[in-house]
């Protein structure tokens, strides 16, 4: 799963609207919907943001297993 799948995915998942989220991060809408289409990625402040609006983890949010799945490699060698 990419990035801005999984944040559509958590998103819908907890109920939250893209302008509930928006609002938290102190974006306008268009920008936050630019991070679920894929068209931009959010800033090192604004992931850690999304991690606490959504309880996960930045490497849940990231998509680190899944990243390195795709590489070949085994998440337990980092």
């Amino acid at each position: 799963m990419k990035f801005h799948e999984k944040l559509k995915a958590l998103r819908t998942a907890n109920g939250f609207s893209q302008h509930y989220v928006a609002e938290h991060l102190g974006i306008n809408d268009r920008s936050y919907q630019n991070y679920e289409y894929g068209k931009r990625e959010p800033n090192i402040e604004n992931l850690i943001l999304l991690s606490a609006i959504f309880h996960v983890s930045l490497d849940e949010l990231l998509c680190r297993d899944d990243f390195l799945q795709s590489r070949g490699v085994s998440a337990d060698e980092y």
